[in-house]
């Protein structure tokens, strides 16, 4: 006769899966242009233009 021993409590604790890290950063248009209509942003060797339209839109090109 084959006797199962009793189920561990810990085997019945709830399964989480691992919360991902927070690499989110947010930063205000403001802090980047400041006062002027467009910004110099170098990234990986290559510089970008970060500029606000009269639309109030952003439009970034390499």
């Amino acid at each position: 006769m084959n006797v199962m021993p009793p189920p561990n409590p810990v085997d019945r604790a709830p399964v989480r899966a691992p919360q991902p890290a927070v690499t989110e950063q947010r930063i205000s248009s403001r802090q980047l242009l400041g006062d002027a209509k467009e910004v110099l942003i170098e990234h990986h060797g290559a510089v970008y233009r970060l500029r606000e339209t009269s639309l109030g839109k952003l439009i970034l090109t390499k």
